[in-house]
């Protein structure tokens, strides 16, 4: 009994894994160096919602041209700002980071 024990917990682990539609997808994005002044302009130009506060500056979009929090880039002065973003996507700058290439778009 002991020997079926063990696989059928790895197997209800499997499945409710599945069910929750899998392992999450997002992930976090090294980007260069960003001004609060040019994330504020990249931002406007993707339809995103800019914040700014006394240590940290963001910018959040729905990924598809509008104000949310699907892709977010969070910049610290001096500092390499990271992006998070939704899917295997692999964004090289700013902009690429808040919006989904046009080829995938909803």
């Amino acid at each position: 009994m002991r020997i079926l024990t063990v696989p059928l917990i790895l197997i209800g682990a499997l499945a409710a894994t599945l069910a929750a539609g899998g392992p999450s997808s997002a992930r976090d994005i090294t980007l260069p160096k960003t001004t609060a002044d040019a994330l504020k302009d990249v931002c406007g130009k993707v339809g995103g919602k800019f914040e700014q506060g006394a240590n940290l500056y963001t910018c959040g979009t729905d990924c598809h041209g509008g104000a949310g929090t699907d892709c977010i880039v969070s910049c610290a002065p001096e500092q390499k700002c990271t992006a998070q973003v939704i899917g295997g996507r692999r964004p090289r700058s700013v902009a690429e980071a808040l919006q989904v290439p046009e080829k995938k778009r909803r």
